[in-house]
């Protein structure tokens, strides 16, 4: 169901990208369309077979104890009531909040979801849990290795020989990008070293984008008002310094994707701390990931939150995005570009 009054439209006719006409809105929904939780945050939505699935936390307000992992799935135009999928209970009485849930599907149908728990992100550790059937049952709770959170915020990218790049990125002692890999579906686990220094910039949360075989780019929050990049050509071995970009960033969560047809989009809020925040949230494209143009404008209201994004592009081809909606619903979009 569209809601033309909590939508606002900015269909941006544009040559240099290759458009005839404007993205083609389909869906705009509350996924929760009666919230489960006070609060909700920080999504993350993967294809599965019939629908979508996604995930995000929710509970009393971030960072309270009782604060957990929540799943729904979309069948038949429908999503299904979010349940709960995992907490941060242990068996011997402590509970911890969940954070920024992480789905992943792998060619064999598992699904893999990550999540961290703590008392906040400069302590939190990395988790997962399970599942087989899509998402109607889920296994006991996974600890990754210390240091090893998963992918941090934004979904990960496997490759052809079955070896999933995790984006990750810490905040004990200044903001740092890294990177994780697992090619036994998070069994065994290797890390980068810091690719970012926070004495230049404070960076976390990147979101990946595919240039070419081994041709990488990292696009990334940051403290510095911008979003900042930094990119690889040799899959990761090597990366470039720290570049700012011509995007404003209200030091909030990003998330983009490589299309297949090799243009990319983007998803972010195209403001400051000085001015919107995260009152505006749209949807940009790019054809080579340097320039950057708005198609369509998801929110906008003074005051509001709307933030941390999620985005992919389905098999049939339609976009699919995800974002919370002033941390009180989860709001659902599916275009075709």
């Amino acid at each position: 169901m569209i809601k033309k009054s909590l939508l606002f439209f900015g269909l941006v006719f544009c040559n240099l990208l290759g458009y005839t006409q404007p993205p083609k809105l389909i869906v705009s929904e509350f996924i929760d369309t009666i919230p489960v939780t006070p609060s909700c945050h920080a999504s993350s939505i993967i294809e599965v077979p019939g629908g979508m699935m996604a995930a995000w936390f929710g509970g009393e307000h971030e960072s309270h104890p009782q604060v957990g992992i929540y799943v729904s799935i979309l069948k038949n135009g429908k999503w299904s009531k979010a349940v709960e999928a995992v907490n941060g209970k242990y068996a011997d009485g402590q509970q911890y909040a969940c954070y920024n849930p992480v789905l992943q599907r792998f060619p064999n149908g598992e699904i893999v979801l990550f999540y961290k728990i703590g008392k906040g992100p400069s302590t939190w550790w990395g988790m997962l849990i399970r599942s087989f059937d899509n998402g109607k049952h889920w296994s006991a709770p996974e600890k990754l290795p210390n240091g090893i959170y998963g992918p941090i915020k934004n979904k990960a990218f496997l490759t052809k020989a079955g070896i999933l790049i995790c984006p990750s990125s810490t905040e004990d002692s200044g903001w740092r990008v890294h990177v994780e890999y697992t090619a036994d579906k998070g069994k065994t686990w290797a890390r980068s070293k810091a690719l970012t220094d926070p004495s230049v910039a404070g960076v976390i949360q990147p979101a990946m984008l595919i240039h070419g075989v081994n041709n990488y780019e990292f696009l990334m929050r940051s403290q510095q008002d911008t979003i900042m990049s930094i990119t690889t050509m040799d899959g990761g071995t090597h990366w470039s310094s720290l570049t700012k970009t011509n995007l404003p960033n209200p030091n909030s969560g990003i998330d983009a994707v490589t299309l297949k047809n090799g243009k990319h989009i983007l998803v972010y809020n195209p403001t400051t701390k000085k001015g919107l925040d995260r009152g505006e949230l749209v949807l940009a494209i790019s054809p080579e990931g340097k320039i950057w143009k708005t198609i369509l404008t998801l929110e906008k209201e003074e005051g509001a939150e709307f933030s941390y994004p999620a985005v992919i592009q389905s098999k049939d081809g339609f976009i699919h995005i995800t974002y919370t909606w002033k941390r009180q619903r989860m709001k659902y979009v599916r275009l075709q570009l």
